[in-house]
């Protein structure tokens, strides 16, 4: 059984040889190390915008793949009120950027394009990144 309760599936980590972007002026605060090495929590809740500046949605969470020790994917949020309605997405880590400037993701896809994809159903989470996303290139 894998740490996500399902048996004989493991999470396999997308590009887990890639790095992530850090973009802005990542100064250090007295909370932590800094923008290279964060609490899952710290990122959590912070906007994710396209390179137009138009709000995708939502970090929601972070998703590890235990046995590696390597992030499985980030989880988008869009629309919804109060857990009903949302929309989720299976994102690969190294898709996104980090702006620390910003406090948010960025992430090259149209706004569009995200409207049409398909998510997944929060009663079934994936255990790997949605293979759509994985030809998305970190902005810059």
């Amino acid at each position: 059984m894998n740490s996500l309760g399902e048996p004989g599936r493991q999470a396999v980590a997308v590009g887990a040889a890639a790095e992530s972007r850090i973009v802005g002026s990542g100064k250090r605060s007295a909370s932590g190390p800094g923008p290279a090495i964060m609490a899952a929590r710290t990122l959590e809740g912070n906007d994710v915008l396209n390179l137009s500046g138009e709000k995708l949605g939502v970090l929601q969470d972070i998703m590890l793949d235990v046995p590696t020790g390597r992030i499985a994917y980030a989880v988008l949020e869009r629309g919804g009120m109060m857990g009903i309605g949302e929309k989720l997405y299976a994102i690969p880590w190294e898709a996104m950027t980090l702006d620390t400037d910003r406090k948010c993701f960025l992430l090259d896809v149209d706004l569009e394009r995200l409207r049409q994809a398909r998510g997944f159903d929060k009663d079934n989470w994936p255990v790997s990144a949605d293979a759509d996303w994985a030809a998305i290139s970190p902005p810059r």
